[in-house]
C-alpha cells in the first residue's frame, strides 16, 4: 500500500511540475457551449477546464482540470477506417480501426484494444457495460480500470459513446483510482450529458 501511494505521489509531482511548461493550452469557460474534436459535437461545461494543445489524434482532444494524468477527458469524433490514437507502429502494432458497421457493444473493445497498444498496458479490465442514450441516440456507457506501462498507479475510467450517421462520437474520462476519479467523475458526467450535435452553419442557412 505504501508503495502504491508513493508511486501515486510521484505521478502528481511530475504532472504539477510539467503542466506550467505546456504551451498552446486554452481555457474552456464555464457555461459556454464549445465545439470539440474538430466536429459539430458541442459540450457546455459547468466549470473551467483546460484544453490541451496535444491531441490523441486529429479528430480528438483532451481536457483536464489538473493535468491529463490526474483527470483527463478525451473527446473523439471518428469516421470509419480511422483509429482513436496516432499509430504507434502500423507494421508491428497496428491500432484497431473504427468501422461504421460496428455494434455498440464493439465500442468498449475498440477502446480497450487501443489502450493496450497506445499505452502499452497489459492490465486493463472492463468493470461495467450498459445501454445509454447519448446525443439523442442509442449508445453505450462503460467503466474500466487499467495501469499505464511502467506505473504502479491504478486508474479508473468511464466512457459513453454512440454511432451517429456512420461516425463514432466517444467521450472518456481517466483518473487515478485514489482520490481523483471519485472526486471528478461527476464533472465528467455533467460534460457528456450536455453534449449536442450542432447543425453546421452552411447547412443551417439552406
Amino acid at each position: 500500500m505504501a508503495k502504491r501511494i508513493s508511486s501515486f505521489l510521484a505521478v502528481i509531482c511530475a504532472v504539477l511540475v510539467a503542466q506550467p511548461l505546456m504551451a498552446g493550452n486554452a481555457l474552456m469557460p464555464a457555461g459556454t457551449s464549445v465545439a470539440v474534436a474538430k466536429s459539430t459535437l458541442t459540450v457546455t461545461p459547468d466549470r473551467e477546464w483546460n484544453r490541451l494543445s496535444a491531441r490523441p489524434d486529429r479528430n480528438s482532444e483532451t481536457w483536464t482540470l489538473d493535468g491529463d494524468d490526474l483527470n483527463g477527458v478525451n473527446f473523439y469524433s471518428i469516421e470509419t477506417g480511422r483509429t482513436l490514437f496516432r499509430e504507434v507502429s502500423r507494421k508491428t502494432r497496428p491500432l484497431p480501426r473504427f468501422s461504421s458497421t460496428m455494434l455498440l457493444t464493439d465500442i468498449p473493445a475498440l477502446l480497450e484494444n487501443s489502450y493496450r497498444i497506445a499505452l502499452g498496458t497489459t492490465l486493463f479490465s472492463m468493470t461495467a457495460i450498459e445501454p445509454a442514450t447519448f446525443l439523442g441516440e442509442k449508445g453505450v456507457r462503460f467503466s474500466y480500470s487499467f495501469r499505464k506501462q511502467m506505473e504502479d498507479v491504478s486508474r479508473s475510467g468511464e466512457a459513453v459513446g454512440a454511432i451517429v450517421k456512420g461516425r463514432l462520437y466517444l467521450v472518456t474520462f481517466d483518473a487515478p483510482a485514489i482520490l481523483y476519479f471519485d472526486r471528478d467523475v461527476p464533472a465528467f458526467r455533467q460534460i457528456w450529458s450536455s453534449a449536442r450535435l450542432e447543425t453546421p452553419p452552411a447547412l443551417a442557412r439552406r
